[in-house]
Parts: structure tokens; C-alpha cells; sequence
């Protein structure tokens, strides 16, 4: 399918990826050197190396998190692996973009908006939306972006028990999810890049399965702007794309919502995204995985199906073609 570009400086989703493969190239260059950094900055002024970057605010602990079930026995990586490696376009392309510039997004306050076939629509404080949940800290593995993954310890609570607080009716078939369109915030979304605002759904049965995520905090503190703040969605079987951030609007509806990766580019972004070793992207690969902070020429791991959470969905997808609904 031809996708035609609305002017001549327009980043195609294609070009994009392809770039990063230069990126991690430097990221290795980098990390051979990250010991002999790390033991000159003990010895130097302690924002030196980061003085380039905008500092970021106070990291507030989130008092009353309980460990979660379903949790990975997987050491998590890192906290800077994590908040300095994301997509995030609306504050640019790269992967470091974002939390050199996510600075400029202000998250208090912060209303959700809920929408379509439910029985209590409306807009609701972001306050009003955490106040009955209790919240639990889960260790994911995390199929971040192409063949690279991380384990993270997300703070969070079901989506399902959201969803039960705005009661569906029996017409609400899917939930489409929209990220807060402000481009005075988000500069990434003065581009052509995508067609923002950014939007993600989900069938009903997948939005309520146990293992869906509303995310608030990672190493039990709040979520930094670059990872979603202050409300993201974690859909940790599928790709990272799917697991949307700075959730602005809920929808419910009948129909399949289209989301953005998928209208953008449909040959190689389909609307289930489920992490699948057997299905190939267009241009590489879906068998094998490298760990995020191995290093560009670490060996591989193989890919497993459903990202390792087969157990608990692969019944979601019983009698389907998955080479088809990819």
C-alpha cells in the first residue's frame, strides 16, 4: 500500500526505524565506555555528565504499593535504561528524545475523558480516577521496540477495575484510547509524523484481562513524562506501541477503532500486534530479541510467543489466524 507523504520533509514510519539501527550502534560505542564513566563521575561533580539533559523533577516515591501478581522473576533493567531509551513522537523521533524533552509536559491537573457506550461517561480528574485503586507493583517483560525488550517494574492496577467503574453497555465491543493532543507541550505533534492526536484500542476481552495495566509509577516511584506520565496503558503480550501513553480520552465503542500505527503504515502495523516469533515484520525478523543494555552485539534470545504470557491469553485468540490478525 502506498502511503503518500503530505509534504516533502515528512518522516515515513520506515525511515524512522531504519535510523535507530545506526543509533544503537552509538549506544554500544557508549555503553563499552559506561564503567570509566561512571567511576569518573563518582570523583566529579555529580550533574556533570548529565548536564546536557533538562533535570527532571524530584523522583517521588508512591507510599502503599503492594507486590503485584504475575510478576517476572526477570532482574528488571535498569531505572536509566528504562527513561532514557522511548518512543514517545510526540516529543520527537529518536529515542533519547523524550526525556530530553518531555520536560514540557505538565501533568497536573489532568482529566480523562470517558466516552461512547457506557453508562457513566464524562470527564474525570485524574485524582478522582487512582483514589479507589489499590496499587500494585508488577515486574513485565517489555517488547520495547523492534527485536529489543526490557523488564520493568510498572506501578499500576487493572484496567479492568477502571472499566467496571464506568459501566459498558452491552453495545461496547472495544476501548479506543487517545493521548493528550496539545502541541504547545508536545512539539513532536507540530510534524506531520503521524495523524495525531495518537490513538490505541482494544478488544473488551483483552482490556479485561487480568494482565492489562493502568501504569502511574515504575521502581515505585511516579511515572516520569518521557514513560507516559501521569497515565499509561500496559498491554505487556503485545508490542510497545499498543501500550499507550498520557492517556487524555477513553472511548467504548461497537466498531473496531483504527489506531494510529496501524493507519499510518497497515501492511506493517496491524491492530492486534500480539508479540508472534512466528509472524515476520516486513523488514526483519520477529524470532529473536536482545535484551535492552546488552549492547548492540550481544547475542540473541529467542523470541517467545506472546511475548512469555501465552499462558494467561492465548485462549483470547482461540481459532484465530494470527498470521492474518498480526
Amino acid at each position: 500500500m502506498l502511503i503518500k507523504r503530505k509534504d516533502r520533509n515528512i518522516i515515513l514510519p520506515s525511515e524512522i526505524t531504519d535510523r535507530e539501527v545506526y543509533a544503537q550502534r552509538r549506544d554500544f560505542i557508549r555503553q563499552t565506555g559506561r564503567f570509566a564513566l561512571a567511576a569518573a563521575a563518582s570523583l566529579a561533580a555529580p550533574g556533570l555528565i548529565a548536564a546536557t539533559l533538562p533535570q527532571p523533577a524530584p523522583r517521588a516515591k508512591i507510599p502503599g504499593v503492594k507486590p503485584g501478581r504475575f510478576s517476572s522473576t526477570t532482574t528488571p533493567n535498569t531505572y536509566q535504561d528504562i527513561t532514557s531509551y522511548c518512543n514517545f513522537y510526540e516529543f520527537g523521533t529518536g529515542k533519547r528524545d523524550p526525556e530530553r524533552h518531555a520536560h514540557t509536559l505538565k501533568t497536573r491537573p489532568w482529566q480523562v475523558r470517558v466516552e461512547g457506550e457506557v453508562e457513566k461517561p464524562g470527564a474525570y480528574d485524574l485524582e478522582d480516577i487512582l483514589k479507589p485503586h489499590a496499587l500494585e507493583e508488577r515486574i513485565y517483560r517489555f517488547r520495547c521496540v523492534e527485536a529489543w525488550s526490557m523488564v520493568v517494574p510498572w506501578v499500576g492496577f487493572p484496567l479492568a477495575d477502571l472499566i467496571k467503574r464506568f459501566q459498558p453497555t452491552s453495545k461496547a465491543k472495544y476501548v479506543e484510547f487517545t493521548t493528550l493532543y496539545d502541541p504547545e507541550q508536545m512539539p513532536g505533534q507540530r510534524r506531520a509524523i503521524l495523524d495525531w492526536p495518537y490513538t490505541e484500542g482494544l478488544r473488551m476481552d483483552e482490556a479485561m484481562n487480568p494482565l492489562t495495566l493502568m501504569v502511574v509509577g515504575l521502581y515505585g516511584e511516579v511515572l516520569p513524562n518521557q514513560n507516559g506520565a501521569p497515565l499509561r496503558l500496559i498491554v505487556p503480550w503485545k508490542y510497545g506501541f499498543k501500550s499507550i501513553k498520557s492517556i487524555a480520552k477513553i472511548r467504548f465503542t461497537e466498531q473496531r477503532p483504527v489506531s494510529s500505527w496501524e493507519r499510518s503504515g497497515p501492511r506493517e502495523y496491524g491492530f492486534y500486534a500480539n508479540v508472534n516469533p512466528t509472524v515476520d515484520h516486513p523488514r526483519w525478523s520477529q524470532a529473536r530479541e536482545r535484551r535492552l543494555g546488552a549492547g548492540f552485539f550481544a547475542p540473541k534470545d529467542k523470541t517467545k510467543m506472546f511475548n512469555g504470557y501465552a499462558e494467561q491469553v492465548a485462549h483470547l485468540y482461540t481459532g484465530m489466524d494470527l498470521r492474518k490478525n498480526f
